[in-house]
């Protein structure tokens, strides 16, 4: 069984260590405790919340999600699934928050996305606009 340090599991998940250490503690990701105390994350872990084989090298990093050069790559859950037509609507839950995307329902389909399951919402803006709350 293959462990990585919480550095490398929360480059691999795209979020922050602080983030990764909040998951451990509320039981959102399962980790395994050294004879020392450190936290380590079973590869497994990963697979199951991305959905792929974590890379083993930096040369495997090249495939997959990690070979895109976008970096707001956001975890969530799959919260709702409409469609119509040839679109489809899929909301998902990053950190509580909501983001609504419109995809091709073929696309939706090809990736088998339905409430529940773990997705990454990837965002590229040439601009974001910031109001004064």
């Amino acid at each position: 069984m293959e462990l990585l340090r919480l550095h490398e599991a929360a480059k691999l998940l795209s979020i922050s260590y602080p983030t990764l250490k909040q998951w451990i503690y509320k039981e959102k990701i399962r980790s395994i405790k050294t004879p020392g105390g450190h936290h380590r994350i079973p590869g497994q872990e990963v697979e199951r919340l991305i959905g792929v084989t974590p890379p083993r090298s930096s040369r495997d990093a090249q495939a997959g999600l990690h070979a895109i050069s976008g970096r707001n790559k956001l975890l969530g859950t799959i919260t709702e699934v409409r469609s119509d037509g040839l679109l489809a609507q899929v909301t998902m839950n990053v950190g509580g928050q909501s983001i609504t995307s419109i995809i091709t329902r073929s696309a939706c389909e090809e990736l088998d996305l339905r409430p529940g399951a773990p997705a990454f919402a990837l965002i590229k803006a040439t601009e974001v606009m910031v109001i004064r709350g």
